[in-house]
């Protein structure tokens, strides 16, 4: 008997692994399979709940500057949210300006010096001279358009800014700024720009 048993042995043994070559493991194990799933818009187990379902808000607001620079528009943006805002608990806002000359920047909000300093620091980057020496081709709009174009680049045409309880996070000596990068700003006669504000978060 113990001679037969040897020789079964092996065949027991190797099975298994025969019939998992043809057969899905389900009909092998009752543990079931566990399939990906991109459905996590809730971290509740009720599929009735929807107090974790994601919230979509978008406003335009129109902004024209007082002048070529750097202005503090927080107030601007909060106004143009004040409907939707509180609705959010956690999320995101995302700014957009829909030009290429003007652009968009977080920095600081109470000392009007930064703003200023900031104007002083973008000339030197891009002066305006490079549109009269030579290093700039597009010319036909003004010494002010070229660099205008650069500066848009270099600061940024978005902003994107956590929601938290209803409110945007920003830092306490933080605010948003709007950069009129050409001298044709003004109001009544200016450049108005144009800003898409979405929101994106939960309740």
């Amino acid at each position: 008997l113990r001679p037969a048993i040897a020789r079964l042995l092996p065949l027991l043994l190797f099975a298994p692994v025969v019939a998992g070559a043809f057969l899905p493991p389900s009909t092998l194990f009752s543990i079931p399979l566990v399939e990906a799933s991109d459905r996590c818009l809730s971290s509740s187990s009720n599929p009735t709940d929807t107090t974790m379902a994601a919230q979509w808000f978008q406003k335009d607001v129109t902004i024209t500057a007082p002048s070529r620079g750097c202005h503090l528009i927080t107030s601007d943006i909060n106004k143009a949210i004040k409907d939707d805002l509180p609705k959010i608990k956690i999320g995101l806002a995302n700014l957009f300006i829909q030009h290429t000359s003007a652009s968009l920047t977080v920095n600081e909000n109470a000392d009007p010096d930064v703003r200023r300093d900031m104007e002083v620091g973008l000339n030197k980057i891009v002066p305006a001279e490079w549109n009269r020496d030579g290093t700039f081709r597009h010319t036909m709009e003004g010494d002010d358009d070229m660099p205008g174009h650069m500066k848009s680049s270099l600061m940024g045409a978005s902003l994107t800014i956590p929601i938290r309880n209803g409110r945007l996070a920003l830092g306490t000596w933080q605010g948003i700024y709007l950069n009129e990068h050409r001298d044709q700003g003004g109001w009544g006669g200016g450049h108005t720009r144009h800003i898409v504000i979405t929101l994106q978060g939960t309740s």
